[in-house]
């Protein structure tokens, strides 16, 4: 079980602090609510206790795990539908997890994708939402800023289609 002071990731929101648990009262009864504070959009999320394994709340990554990130940056992209429904609805399954590797994966094919042939309006929001997660996750864990994370990220996926370009 988390307690105060905990950082743990809120799949489709982002990494944050687990800063209090307070008590609620809701239709007559009782409930303990986790209170996370998220670090990049500056809010408090309420999460029930009681049904913290239901959501897929999980710790941060640990720096293996960070690096493992970077390598699937900085790794091919892997095939995705043609079709942008298609694609959109596959990458939003995998967002849901909340896995880090999974949202590495999306960042780099959507990014990628959108360099080379462009993204429709949801798959270009997507993105900046996968990126803000997995850089609230990264400032959380490696103590560095959001623009710092956002850097990294980016280069990590320029420095590999740099790679590609001077192959050809």
């Amino acid at each position: 079980m988390y307690k105060v002071g905990d950082r743990v990731v809120y799949p489709m929101q982002g990494a944050g602090k687990i800063v209090d648990i307070v008590t609620k009262e809701m239709l007559g009864e009782e409930h303990d609510f986790f209170i996370l504070k998220m670090p990049i959009a500056s809010i408090k999320i309420s999460i029930p206790v009681d049904n913290i394994n239901n959501i897929g709340i999980r710790p941060v990554m640990s720096e293996e795990e960070g690096i493992k990130v970077m390598e699937i940056l900085h790794a091919e992209t892997t095939d995705m539908p043609d079709n942008w429904s298609q694609r959109y609805r596959e990458n939003m399954e995998s967002l849901k997890t909340g896995d880090p590797f999974e949202m590495a994966a999306i960042i780099r094919n959507l990014q990628v994708r959108d360099m080379e042939r462009g993204l429709s309006t949801s798959e270009k929001k997507m993105l900046n939402k996968t990126k803000k997660m997995l850089i609230s996750e990264l400032v959380i864990v490696g103590s560095m800023t959001a623009e710092e994370a956002q850097s990294m990220i980016d280069e990590a996926i320029t420095l590999d289609e740099d790679l590609d370009d001077q192959e050809k």
